[in-house]
Formats: structure tokens, sequence, C-alpha cells
């Protein structure tokens, strides 16, 4: 396309909006999103706790691929019993290749009714495809074929679009994204040839940036998601608001941050007024309200 990515959302201040409601007089919207991966252990990894000694890289890099393998083996499981115990059903965003190398893992969120959203097929960013479209229908398919649902959420690997991801994610059939994290509120996307829903993600409650990039404790996914709720509730009495928290296995899986999200959890359910939802959900909520624009 001739026109910038950024031209597919049109410009709305939060302040002028319509006001929505939610279903149970609820005033308030929480995503929670599990983000389950496949490193090829052939390939350079996504991301490292640890460098190469002397600076000197390394294929197959082991201790990386085994620091991610871990959250595969033993911190989903974490995870999985925190918010079965709780009785809350997250998305989970996968690749679609988990569902053939990682079965177990995709097994146990589909039989506990997690709702499965695309991820790519392999973790690597979106604009390095060769063939994004392919990526695309191949992930869908392979989710498909697993779950007996194709999936309507898509999660690009590392949020990563270019000028055309938008619009073969609509050829593909999906109808919302995770990528654009710039409201606290769905935003239609303009696309062809139907509009795509963006569903608030976050990169301030995402482990990634939280732990691996700014190098907190443990302690800061339970301060900093308490401060992010209560905002958003103070938020929320003139418009509803929606609070992402998106968590991989490898990182919060991990014995000292587990107790952590446990908590935080905890905070969020004790609080009346606020719905614990899917993607699909929220969705299907906001279209529901508000249509795409023609």
């Amino acid at each position: 396309m001739n026109e910038l990515l950024s031209d597919r959302v049109t410009y709305s201040a939060i302040i002028d909006r319509q006001k929505l409601v939610l279903p149970e007089s609820a005033r308030m919207v929480v995503w929670l999103i599990v983000n389950i991966e496949h490193w090829s252990i052939a390939n350079s990894m996504p991301r490292t706790v640890l460098s190469p000694p002397m600076g000197q890289p390394l294929q197959p890099d082991l201790p990386n691929w085994a620091w991610h393998e871990y959250g595969m083996r033993v911190g989903f499981w974490r995870i999985f019993d925190a918010l079965n115990q709780r009785k809350i059903i997250p998305t989970l965003a996968t690749n679609g290749i988990v569902c053939t190398s990682y079965p177990r893992v995709a097994e146990a969120g589909l039989q506990k009714g997690w709702e499965m959203m695309g991820h790519g097929y392999i973790q690597g960013p979106m604009h390095k495809l060769p063939n994004q479209l392919e990526s695309i229908e191949q992930t869908i398919e392979a989710i498909k074929k697993f779950s007996g649902k194709a999936p309507v959420g898509w999660e690009s690997p590392g949020l990563t679009e270019n000028d055309e991801t938008i619009d073969h994610l609509s050829q593909a059939g999906i109808e919302y994204v995770a990528d654009w994290v710039l409201d606290d509120q769905p935003v239609w996307i303009q696309a062809k040839p139907n509009s795509v829903l963006s569903v608030p993600y976050t990169v301030e409650l995402n482990d990634i940036p939280m732990m691996l990039l700014q190098g907190n404790r443990a302690d800061e996914m339970l301060r900093r998601g308490i401060d992010q709720f209560e905002r958003l509730w103070s938020d929320s009495e003139s418009n509803p608001r929606v609070m992402a928290l998106s968590v991989h296995a490898y990182i919060t899986g991990v014995p000292h941050r587990i107790t952590y999200f446990e908590k935080l959890l905890d905070y969020i359910q004790q609080k009346d007024g606020v719905l614990i939802k899917t993607g699909e959900w929220i969705s299907d909520w906001y279209r529901n309200q508000v249509p795409a624009p023609k």
C-alpha cells in the first residue's frame, strides 16, 4: 500500500467516545494471555538470558534453548495450575507448530476451554517470512486441525507487522489482533477485505519487557499490576477499559516469579465489577456495540 501503516487507524480521543456497556453491571475487563512458543535449536534464539562466552555466538545455542524449554516442561504447568485454581479462562497465544511439537501443553489448555490465538507458525518475526500469508494460513490450519476451531485472534511474534500483514490476516479470516498496543479500548483497523479489530494488548504488563529487558525484581509484576489495575478501575467509572496481562511460561513460570503472578490474580479477583474474559469475548462484545466502519 502507499499509505503509512499508521494511517489505518483513525485518531480518537478516549474522552470523546460513546459509552460502552458491559454485562453483569461490570465496569472493567481483564484479559489474560499465556504465550507458548516453539524455539528451534537449529536457529538463533528469539531471546537470550545468557550471552555467549567471549562474545562468540554458538549454534546450537544450548543454554538459551534450554532456558525456554524449561518453560514448556515445567513453567507452563505452574501458570496452568494458578489459572485453573482460580477458574480463569485465558487466551493461549500459540505457535501453530506447538500443536504437534508440544501437544501435551496445547491439549491442557484446550481441555479447559482456553481460547487459542494464532502466534505465528514458528517463533520469529513476521517481516522476515518469505510468504506471510502462507505462514498465517499454515498457523490457522494447524490450530483448526488440532482444536476443531479456526482461531479468530492473532498476536504476531514480537508484535511485528509490516504494511502487508494486517491485510493478510484479514484475508485469512482473522477478526482481531493484539499487535497494536495503542489504547485501553478496542480500536478498528482498516484492512482488506474486512476491517480488523485491535483488542488492547500490553507491553507494560508483559513479562518480556518487565523482567528481561528492564531487569526488574520478581515482585515488579505484582506492584505494577496493582497500580495499573487500580488506575484503569478508576478510569472505567466513565467508560469501560480493558487491562491485559501477558505472560510466558519460561519467564513467569519460574519458581521465583510465579508467586507474584498468583498474588496479582487474587488481587484482581477480589474486586467486584471486573470481568476476566478472552480476547474473542472482548472482540465480540465491542463489535456488537461499535460495528466496523464502512
